[in-house]
């Protein structure tokens, strides 16, 4: 047990899929893997473990923003032994080449600050994916027929942003979506030397100001937990 995760030793596996939402990795959980089982519940934050086509899986909360996920996913690592984790989530596109439902596979992730800037201080480190996992996940997308696209996202610290300065150059700038964690999760996953990605669904529009249905979201969310799996065991 850590502070934030009342998993015993050996409840979490090494392949953790980290979706923001608790309630979301219920779901995931009972939807995807054979046999889960709850492995967390401190603070409301859920985990669940179970099978895959043969796999041990962690499905597991990281609450909202880089601060959050960051107290989850360093106890996920140092202290559970995690190997791979990928981020599965919503954003919002931010290219009008990029349509709701489809899928954004975060080669890089730029930030204006993570909770790992007072290590790097002076240095604005590139955080980016692992290749193997990126590579499964665009593999995966393709074989399925889902709209998928791959390149830099943004990991915002705010989500009523008011920066519409910033928006403007992300896009001139060819950032693909916006969203809130995966900034962090890669810094994490170059400082302990485990692999790391962030699997998107466009659930809103930053341009267009469209946005995906409440209704709808469930099955485009699915495409984006198969894709996430099948890039973890490829």
């Amino acid at each position: 047990m850590t502070i934030h995760i009342g998993a015993r030793a050996g409840q979490i596996a090494e392949t953790v899929l980290l979706p923001g939402d608790p309630r979301r990795a219920e779901w995931a959980a009972r939807t995807f893997l054979e046999n889960p089982e709850c492995v967390n519940k401190v603070r409301g934050m859920l985990g669940f473990t179970g099978m895959w086509r043969g796999n041990r899986v962690t499905i597991h909360g990281s609450g909202m923003g880089m601060p959050s996920l960051s107290i989850y996913a360093n106890e996920l690592i140092r202290d559970y032994g995690a190997k791979t984790l990928v981020r599965i989530g919503s954003c919002g596109a931010m290219q009008r080449s990029v349509a709701l439902r489809d899928i954004i596979l975060a080669m890089t992730a730029s930030s204006l600050s993570t909770p790992s800037r007072g290590i790097f201080r002076e240095l604005n480190f590139a955080p980016c994916a692992d290749w193997t996992l990126l590579r499964n996940a665009a593999a995966a997308a393709e074989a399925k027929g889902t709209t998928c696209h791959v390149g830099g996202i943004y990991s915002s610290d705010v989500f009523y942003d008011e920066r519409p300065d910033l928006n403007e150059q992300m896009t001139r700038h060819g950032i693909l979506g916006v969203e809130m964690e995966a900034a962090e999760l890669y810094n994490l996953a170059a400082r302990h030397g485990v692999r790391a990605l962030a699997v998107l669904t466009v659930s809103d529009h930053l341009i267009t100001e469209e946005a995906l249905p409440s209704e709808d979201r469930e099955k485009s969310f699915g495409d984006m937990v198969e894709i996430a799996l099948e890039a973890a065991f490829a």
